[in-house]
């Protein structure tokens, strides 16, 4: 279909786009901008990683009825395995849908489904051969400059927004001490405060609920207290 270059290209230029629609649909409750993204960059990764898996998969198929039924489930999946790996790799809840009709988990809704649905639909039928159609008119080397320039800025916003979430839990497992969603987010908000990496997460993601291992905290509190006694002897 296109080599991994422009491939990369998409997946960017969807993740961009996903951020704007993240933006735009939040805007109504927050009454401001707010950089809506796991990433410092404008881009949403879980948008571009379902774009590029429709464009892949569902090129071909023909009834319009399909195609829409297929991209709820490619996206439907796709944001369920997301907020499932999120959540054991971080101890963090990204969204909650629990409050919404027709969940599952509270990883997934059917409203949002449908409206991912339709955006699908579109991006399969119109948007990707468009967006193909303005790439063929770039020259190799304006191909090369753009991935490469791109690769970079992407993988160094992973690995710095990977250590700050990093950071957050590990600084809220070493700091909280009672098992309390609430409290929990609260005392790493505070201990983060001076962080404007981690305060733009907040601010992305005000309902995110951070889960600690019980087992891992009373192991801390009572390694700690052995230091503080031994401390004391001494």
């Amino acid at each position: 279909m296109c080599d991994l270059k422009v491939l990369f290209l998409l997946f960017i230029a969807y993740s961009m786009i996903g951020w704007m629609i993240e933006v735009v649909a939040t805007f109504p409750d927050t009454k401001c901008f707010v950089n809506r993204g796991f990433l410092i960059g404008p881009y949403c990764p879980i948008y571009g990683n379902c774009a590029i898996a429709m464009v892949l998969l569902l090129h071909n198929v023909k009834s319009p009825i399909l195609l829409f039924i297929l991209t709820i489930i490619i996206c439907s999946v796709g944001e369920y395995i997301t907020s499932y790996l999120m959540e054991k790799l971080f101890h963090a809840r990204w969204w909650d849908y629990s409050k919404k009709k027709f969940n599952l988990n509270g990883r997934i809704c059917l409203s949002n489904s449908l409206a991912f649905g339709v955006l699908g639909f579109l991006l399969v039928k119109f948007v990707n051969p468009f967006a193909l159609s303005i790439f063929a008119k770039f020259s190799t080397l304006a191909i090369n400059i753009l991935f490469y320039t791109l690769l970079t800025l992407y993988l160094v916003d992973n690995v710095i927004s990977f250590k700050v979430i990093i950071k957050i839990k590990d600084m809220g497992v070493k700091y909280v001490h009672l098992d309390n969603t609430k409290e929990i987010t609260e005392k790493v908000k505070n201990i983060l405060s001076n962080n404007a990496l981690a305060k733009r997460l907040f601010k992305a993601f005000p309902n995110i609920r951070f889960k600690f291992n019980l087992k891992e905290k009373m192991k801390y509190l009572k390694d700690k207290a052995v230091s503080i006694k031994n401390n004391y002897k001494k």
